[in-house]
């Protein structure tokens, strides 16, 4: 995911500190501290629900995407990073103005 996260940035031409909110998937806590480390991201701009329902594949960032919003942790203008993997080489990332 890290190199995802690279990627996304690269691309939004964006630095990990201009993220607002991380929303990756929801594998374990250690990878997602790592990709937010290797981001430049700070956890508390992490949103992580894995502690709560585990890690539920596909359905990790639209749910946590759906529980941020709702939460309030993200709002109009701000700049949020989603990022997967999945099984063998298959991820995805993407930087939106929200």
């Amino acid at each position: 995911m890290a190199d995802a996260c690279d990627q996304a940035l690269q691309r939004a031409h964006l630095r990990g500190e201009e993220v607002d909110v991380l929303i990756p998937h929801q594998a374990n806590i250690r990878i997602i501290e790592a990709t937010a480390k290797h981001a430049g991201i700070p956890m508390d701009k992490v949103y992580v629900n894995v502690d709560r329902y585990g890690n539920t594949s596909a359905a990790s960032i639209p749910m946590a995407l759906d529980e941020a919003v709702r939460g309030g942790r993200i709002e109009r203008g701000m700049t949020v990073m989603l990022v997967a993997f999945g099984a063998g080489f298959t991820w995805a990332s993407m930087v939106v103005r929200w």
